[in-house]
């Protein structure tokens, strides 16, 4: 009996971990898909659409015309010369993109990035320009 725990346990937890990283839904052509990305280890996680929460944290699916994407964005900064070195220090900062033309069946990508204690984020199309700034807010 004691020989089958381990194998039941470890099955259980995998079976519950891979439940929270399934497949993406195919996109809806009537809909505009907006991708997330960070560089590096950062977390970032769409949060809330017009000011309602996502679904799902991994990409904001949204109908044409003018929305609001709020982001939760989270990155590692450093401690600097003064206290313990090695310290692991992490920002936390709401990165939010207004943008009024988002169109059906196009692909668009929420990118975010630190440059020190600051983050920056920016709206791509699929031709990698540059739609709208995201601005930082309510960052601890």
């Amino acid at each position: 009996m004691r020989l089958l725990v381990a194998p039941i346990l470890s099955l259980g937890l995998a079976v519950g971990i891979g439940g929270c990283a399934g497949p993406l839904p195919a996109p809806d052509p009537q809909m505009a898909w907006v991708d997330l990305r960070a560089d590096g280890i950062d977390t970032f996680m769409s949060d809330r659409l017009d000011g309602k929460r996502t679904p799902d944290g991994r990409y904001f699916q949204v109908s044409p015309g003018a929305h609001e994407l709020e982001a939760r964005y989270e990155f590692e900064i450093s401690s600097g010369g003064s206290g313990d070195f090695g310290d692991t220090q992490y920002l936390r900062c709401t990165m939010v993109i207004r943008y009024d033309d988002f169109q059906p069946g196009r692909r668009y990508l929420f990118h975010a990035r630190s440059l020190g204690f600051t983050p920056q984020g920016w709206l791509r199309d699929e031709q990698n320009e540059v739609l709208a700034r995201a601005e930082a807010e309510h960052c601890y």
